[in-house]
């Protein structure tokens, strides 16, 4: 199984965490908030074969960007995933709207031209989110947890990116409206640990193939497919 999108460093045991998907062979890229937090956590990801640690600076972290930007591009070559990264304008984040825009700027910069791929946030912001992908030209990109519009939805997928989908959307009618929406070929499977309750990659595979008229292998095989053709880009 697949899961582009958790938070592992935030676990009460991480070790125990990123262990156990290890040995279920769970393909498991984990965010970080803060450069500063991927540097805590990279050496001890080394051994493993199925989890990866992504670097980011989380929108809703803004106001400690500025800081961090050296630490961003200290350790941008340290690893093929970047996240949490993007833009949230939201009731809680639109008073960092303005060091928002420069951050995430500054991130699509540093990639631009680089074998990356990003994991996006853009709760509120996903027309401007799109709009500065398609700016700096930015191909390899997953939409993580996205709940905006349908019509930004269809330039999203015109533009060839990518969606995370996790249990959460499936308890809502917009969220699996857009599930709906979403192309078997740009589809691929988050939990977002520790910020779904009981979230279940299990459950996103049932659902997917009860809406595809498939068997739960067969989704297994898509999203495994899907993943492998976006990673094959950046080797």
């Amino acid at each position: 199984m697949i899961d582009v999108h958790c938070h592992f460093d935030m676990a009460q045991n991480p070790e125990k965490y990123i262990s156990d998907n290890e040995k279920k062979k769970i393909v498991t890229i984990g965010m970080t908030n803060l450069p500063s937090h991927f540097q805590m956590g990279a050496n001890h990801l080394k051994n493993f074969r199925h989890i990866r640690l992504a670097l980011g600076l989380h929108p809703l972290k803004a106001s400690e960007h500025p800081k961090e930007y050296s630490k961003f591009a200290e350790y941008l070559n340290q690893t093929s995933y970047i996240g949490e990264v993007g833009l949230d304008f939201s009731r809680e984040g639109f008073s960092t709207k303005k060091t928002q825009i420069e951050s995430f700027d500054y991130v699509l910069n540093c990639i631009k031209g680089q074998r990356k791929i990003l994991s996006l946030h853009s709760r509120r912001a996903e027309k401007e989110t799109l709009e500065m992908l398609l700016e700096k030209k930015i191909e390899n990109a997953i939409f993580h947890w996205y709940s905006g519009s349908l019509s930004v939805l269809k330039r999203i997928i015109d533009s060839g990116f990518f969606f995370s989908i996790n249990s959460a959307m499936l308890e809502s009618e917009h969220g699996r409206e857009i599930i709906k929406k979403i192309p078997k070929e740009l589809m691929l499977t988050e939990t977002d640990f520790p910020f779904i309750g009981q979230s279940n990659i299990s459950l996103i595979y049932n659902h997917i193939s009860i809406l595809w008229e498939v068997s739960e292998i067969e989704v297994e095989e898509l999203i495994d497919k899907n993943f492998k053709g976006l990673v094959s880009k950046i080797v």
